[in-house]
């Protein structure tokens, strides 16, 4: 088991503010020499990564371990990556996905954010917000990353590594735990040894939570049973699966009026509790083979297959301004109700081989690989909107309208046409192939002195069909668009030990990522694209006691969804917008088991040219701040462990997140205020298989709001929480 002070002594190695994981590879990527000297790989090599060890890229890395996201009874990907620096949340689509921008850029606002899970692309589709019962660890590799991923952010990719059977040793562990609001979780975690070469593991959690909330009650279960084969000690069969039924209420949050926030409790529910929960449902499988040719070079292939659904209604507040009330009178709230049926496929194959090569005094350190992946995007939404309200008429049931101060649960009219004032709002299917070409040379020009070269093709088939009955004209769909883009996108860094203990690096690199859906003219957009600079320092003392990185950035995007100036309603590829910033993490462990973990970012995103907002038709200009980007960002966390000899192991700690404001509604001044969180944290041990825990998170009871969208949907965060933990291990 990971104590405190275990779990924070090797943080930083990989570059920046990592906790818990080892400088060369990851948990899965152990290696041992064999008595004739040949390596003997004992778990599973990550795909898109060769052999180079993390502390010699030359970009930032963060790294999370899993288990102190557990320490801290963090179960969600969310929750995890608010302890790195430069990541800020977004709008969560109600609650219902996983949405964040590294370094001030984020993707697209009607998809979940894009994350990888062992290498394969976990956020596409909806499958909800990620779990982290299964979490061997989080990567996150900042900076360029397209030469290698492919489609992305330029901000940086989020990679998670799940905990996968284990030939080591038969082990396991069952935890639960009960906190406030009525919260209550069991996880359980067992690694079998059947043989020398074959284990099987199951992890998974089941969770009923209530919410501070009113009415918001939801519950889901997960689960992540995993098979490793080894027929010969260098060839590795694995075999994964993913299992999630989640139910959860979707709801927008809370309103401003006027601008003001806090004018209602945060507690207030302005949705229906009639809509009852929206169903989230995953079932995926990756099957990944790895074969050791020889000492240095390595051949992996891996698929993976994966369907999400979601299903369910919701009563949001209307935006569009000559529908809504709230701005008239300032108590009632007019609100749309919508049905959602979301369907995705995805399929993926990708292999690669890596190695070393020699060419004189020089190491090439050589990665070349290739993917193919298929996504299916099947859509149906519909909705019945308010009718438009004149200033000092009646409110009708036409309205839907609630009064934010005494609300009145049970309106629940019918938004499935062909019921009065209904319309379909999506009916299509969207079908994305794409197969890329990479290669990437990290050359040891000196025992110092690393160059690292890469590129990689993308060839991208977009398929849109709309079948909107309103706009169907025999004898098929209305609209049936078809698009074929390429793309190259170079990589080049450097790597320069100034010391043993001080290094530089530097990176430039571009990228892409297509935009979902159609222009006016019925074609797909234009995929956005990007460029990202990127120098730092890296520090590490020799005793590894005290670790530090120092990294600035330059970043900028281009093709941006935002309105057509030609006012058809919809939207165009043309917006453009840069991102500069600082980051600074240092983590230290100090006589006395006192550990420290502290990082800061200073983030400047903001729109690079003129135009118009593509939901709203809102005006933005150049300088205009990007929606839920803080300028300023920053984590402190101090623990200290105690030996209590014979009476087992304690510790305690404390921590504080501060997030400055920000911008809370593309193209208005509304801004969504500051905040400090403190947390605190004790566990006693008192044998090897049993740890009690307690953890109180906002302890300062501060109200607070994570992420918005628009003025009348914003979500508020929650208040001060106690969770009591029990863990057995064994």
């Amino acid at each position: 088991m990971t104590t405190w002070k275990s779990a924070l002594i090797t943080a930083f190695v990989t570059g920046t503010a990592t906790i818990a994981f080892p400088a060369t590879a990851s948990a899965q990527d152990a290696e041992m020499t064999a008595d004739d000297g040949a390596i003997v790989v004992t778990g599973l090599r990550q795909q898109y990564r060769g052999d180079v060890p993390l502390a010699e890229l030359p970009q930032t890395v963060q790294t999370l371990d899993g288990e102190v996201l557990k320490e801290l009874n963090i179960t969600g990907l969310a929750e995890g990556l608010d302890l790195a620096s430069g990541i800020s949340r977004q709008n969560s689509f109600g609650g219902l996905w996983d949405s964040f921008a590294i370094r001030g850029f984020a993707g697209d606002e009607n998809f979940p954010s894009g994350f990888l899970v062992n290498g394969f692309n976990g956020g596409r589709g909806y499958g909800g917000p990620r779990d982290a019962s299964n979490i061997e660890s989080i990567e996150i590799l900042k900076g360029p990353n397209g030469a290698v991923f492919g489609r992305g952010e330029p901000g940086g990719t989020v990679n998670i590594i799940t905990k996968k059977a284990d030939l080591s040793d038969t082990f396991g562990s069952f935890a639960i735990s009960a906190g406030s609001f009525n919260t209550y979780r069991v996880e359980g975690d067992y690694n079998l040894v059947l043989s020398d070469t074959l284990a099987i593991r199951v992890n998974g959690a089941a969770q009923d939570a209530g919410s501070f909330r009113d009415t918001v009650n939801s519950d889901k279960k997960v689960a992540s049973p995993s098979i490793l084969w080894a027929p010969t000690s260098s060839t590795k069969i694995s075999y994964e699966m993913e299992y999630v039924d989640n139910n959860v209420p979707f709801e927008r949050g809370v309103v401003s009026v006027d601008g003001v926030l806090g004018v209602i409790p945060n507690s207030r529910f302005l949705g229906e509790p009639g809509d009852g929960p929206t169903e989230v449902d995953v079932l995926g499988h990756q099957l990944q083979f790895q074969q050791q040719l020889s000492r240095d070079w390595f051949f992996l292939i891996g698929a993976g297959y994966r369907d999400t659904s979601f299903e369910g209604y919701s009563s949001d507040a209307e935006l569009a301004g000559n529908r809504q009330i709230i701005d008239n009178d300032g108590e009632n709230l007019a609100r749309q109700r919508r049905y959602r049926d979301y369907d995705t496929t995805n399929k993926t194959i990708r292999g690669e081989i890596s190695g070393k090569l020699y060419t004189g005094p020089l190491t090439h350190h050589v990665l070349v690989g290739a993917d193919y992946d298929e996504f299916k995007l099947d859509l149906f939404q519909t909705r019945i909107r308010p009718a438009i309200y004149v200033a000092g008429s009646p409110i009708t049931s036409a309205n839907n309208a609630i009064n934010i101060f005494d609300p009145v649960y049970g309106q629940l009219p019918n938004p499935i046409p062909p019921a009065p004032g209904t319309q379909y709002v999506q009916v299509s299917d969207e079908k994305q192939k794409s197969w890329g070409i990479y290669f990437q040379d990290q050359i040891d020009i000196t025992e110092r002195l690393k160059l690292r070269l890469g590129g990689r093709f993308d060839h991208f088939n977009q398929l849109f069909i709309d079948h909107r009955p309103e706009l169907a004209t025999e004898p098929g769909p209305a609209v049936v668009t078809r698009n074929i883009r390429e793309r190259f996108s170079p990589t080049v860094g450097g790597l320069y030990e100034l010391t043993d203990t001080l290094s530089f690096y530097a990176a430039y690199g571009e990228g892409f990522r297509p935009n979902s859906g159609v222009d006016p003219d019925g074609d797909t957009f234009t995929p956005e694209t990007s460029t990202s600079y990127e120098a730092g320092l890296r520090f590490a003392s020799s005793d590894e006691a005290i670790n530090a990185t120092l990294a600035v950035y330059s970043m900028k995007k281009s093709n941006i969804l935002t309105a057509d100036p030609g006012g058809s309603g919809q939207s165009i590829a043309a917006g453009s917008a840069k991102s500069k910033g600082l980051e600074a993490d240092i983590t230290a462990r100090l006589p006395g088991d006192f550990s420290i973990t502290a990082n800061y970012a200073y983030t400047d995103a903001e729109w690079d040219s003129a135009s118009k907002d593509k939901d709203f038709e809102l005006a933005i200009n150049p300088g205009d701040p990007l929606i839920n980007i803080p300028k300023h960002m920053a984590n402190l966390l101090i623990t200290k462990a105690f030996d209590l000899g014979t009476a087992g192991k304690a510790s305690i700690g404390g921590g504080v997140n501060y997030v400055s404001k920000r911008l809370g509604e593309t193209g208005v001044d509304f801004y969504l205020p500051g905040y400090t969180l403190v947390r605190a944290m004790a566990s006693y041990e008192p044998s090897e298989s049993v740890r009690l825990s307690v953890n109180v998170t906002n302890l300062l009871d501060e109200t607070y709001y994570p992420a918005s969208y628009h003025r009348w949907w914003v979500m508020p965060g929650a208040p001060r929480a106690v969770t009591g933990r029990i863990d057995f291990f064994f």
